[in-house]
């Protein structure tokens, strides 16, 4: 009976703490330091070491796999007061692509997936920022990826803004999201057991230069 009791009491408090629990759990519901308020206007470059882009797709209509990418560079140019203004350029390499699994990984680097040899880069070019919120933005760009050129878009919405502890320097973060088919840039592998329909999810950090 006291197990019974225990048990109850357990599952009662899980039950009663899921809400919270869910509010925590995805980086779209954190919140960083500053405001909008705290973005200082500039040209920003990506600092590599806290950027990174994850790609998840569905495996066998099982499960969601994700893999990431890292090492990114580029520039972003904006002034708050002017959002329509902003520019963003980004280059990821495609050979620092990492999943859980080393015989995957590889794979993604050879001619089947992405083929890093003869495509090392891919790159996304701003052609158009429109504020859609008082933190958050819509881009509009191309994406380079494979060899192939595509007009995509995403949302953007500013994470945090505060001047970095280590280096010193005024540092804005930024969280965005994007669907892409991967057929559209030549990547078919397994399509369609392991989805064509891709989510990139963007981790931004930058620093004022």
């Amino acid at each position: 009976m006291r197990f019974n009791l225990l048990h109850a009491a357990t599952t009662a408090a899980l039950l009663i703490a899921a809400p919270a629990l869910a509010q925590t759990a995805s980086p779209e519901m954190m919140r960083g330091a500053g405001t909008v308020a705290d973005v200082k206007a500039g040209t920003y470059k990506i600092e590599p070491n806290h950027t990174q882009v994850t790609f998840s797709v569905s495996h066998f209509g099982i499960s969601p796999y994700a893999g990431t990418f890292s090492n990114a560079s580029g520039t972003l140019t904006l002034d708050p007061s002017k959002p329509a203004a902003t520019k963003l350029d980004l280059t990821l390499p495609i050979a620092s692509v990492q999943t859980t699994s080393d015989v995957l990984t590889g794979e993604l680097k050879s001619a089947d997936w992405f083929d890093a040899a003869k495509f090392p880069t891919a790159t996304f070019r701003s052609t158009k920022v429109a504020q859609i919120a008082p933190d958050a933005v819509q881009v509009d760009g191309t994406l380079t990826l494979h060899g192939v050129t595509k007009p995509v878009s995403f949302r953007a919405k500013l994470f945090g803004a505060a001047t970095n502890p280590m280096s010193k320097k005024a540092s804005i973060g930024f969280l965005g999201r994007m669907m892409i088919r991967r057929s559209d840039f030549g990547v078919t592998k397994y399509v369609p057991v392991v989805s064509d329909e891709t989510v990139l999810v963007i981790n931004a950090a930058f620093e004022l230069q």
